[in-house]
């Protein structure tokens, strides 16, 4: 199985899908350097689905990590780039 060179790219392009922003994918936001990631919400339980998404991929694809640094890395991720939350979103 080949794998793909950026896990940032699989995450961030999951956490967009989840977050209901299917039209937004990494491609969008690479080589910005402003806080691209305050433009876009998600709610409590759609941080909580990405990051259990997140948590499984990152075991499945990096088999040598312990739960444990799965774990720190999901949360590190989750603190540098995700979305912010609001539980409720205006539609």
């Amino acid at each position: 199985m080949k794998q793909k060179a950026n896990v940032a790219e699989d995450l961030i392009n999951q956490m967009f899908i989840i977050a209901g922003h299917p039209e937004v994918s990494y491609n969008d936001i690479l080589g910005r350097e402003d806080a691209w990631y305050t433009e876009w919400t998600m709610t409590e339980a759609q941080r909580d689905e990405w990051k259990e998404w997140c948590f499984n991929y990152l075991k499945k694809n990096k088999k040598a990590w312990t739960k444990r640094l799965v774990e720190r890395e999901v949360a590190m991720f989750d603190l540098c780039y995700g979305l912010k939350i609001d539980n409720n979103p205006i539609k």
